[in-house]
């Protein structure tokens, strides 16, 4: 199967883009953190971000979801991915948190076994950032934290594919273009 990542900042369009992808047929995989920040807010934790076990739970949410994506049949072998860990790695500069023993480990299983295609599709921000529960950092944070991406991926020897602001049409065809599907 081909795995392809979706990063970039907080609102660039991420999850929009994917959800068009699947609506076209392509199976995906959502992000993660998001999901394990609204989990543990319905619990009462405030910002789970803030306790280092978080990355963690990011990172068996994320293994998770993908092996269930990995079990579903998908005639085309194509899979798109809302993030990935090394979005993690990213996430971990950018909250000043050690990277725990399990997400080094991921990153090694991931780059050892080639598990994504070696160019990730960077969606560059729109220009505006809405606050959501789980986003709480202003526009001019999230660009810093884009960085942090980049700087990620490419230690981690991916290649960025920059996917600029478009409709959402536009932008999903810019992608299977670069991935050898329409």
């Amino acid at each position: 199967m081909r795995r392809y990542i979706l990063t970039g900042t907080p609102g660039a369009g991420k999850t929009t883009v994917l959800r068009a992808l699947a609506a076209r047929g392509h199976r995906t995989v959502g992000e993660a953190a998001t999901a394990v920040i609204a989990r543990e807010q319905a619990q009462g934790v405030r910002e789970p971000w803030t306790d280092p076990g978080f990355l963690t739970r990011v990172t068996a949410e994320q293994r998770a979801r993908e092996a269930r994506a990995d079990a579903a049949p998908d005639p085309a072998g194509l899979c798109f991915l809302d993030r990935s860990p090394v979005c993690t790695h990213a996430l971990a500069a950018y909250l000043g948190h050690p990277v725990p023993p399990d997400l080094t480990a991921e990153l090694g299983r991931i780059t050892a076994a080639g598990r994504y295609e070696p160019h990730v599709f960077l969606l560059r921000p729109l220009g505006f950032l809405e606050p959501t529960a789980a986003r709480r950092i202003t526009y001019e944070e999230s660009l810093a934290f884009e960085k942090l991406h980049e700087e990620s991926y490419r230690r981690f020897g991916f290649r960025l594919v920059e996917v600029a602001p478009a409709t959402v049409e536009e932008r999903v065809e810019r992608i299977l273009a670069e991935v050898g599907e329409r």
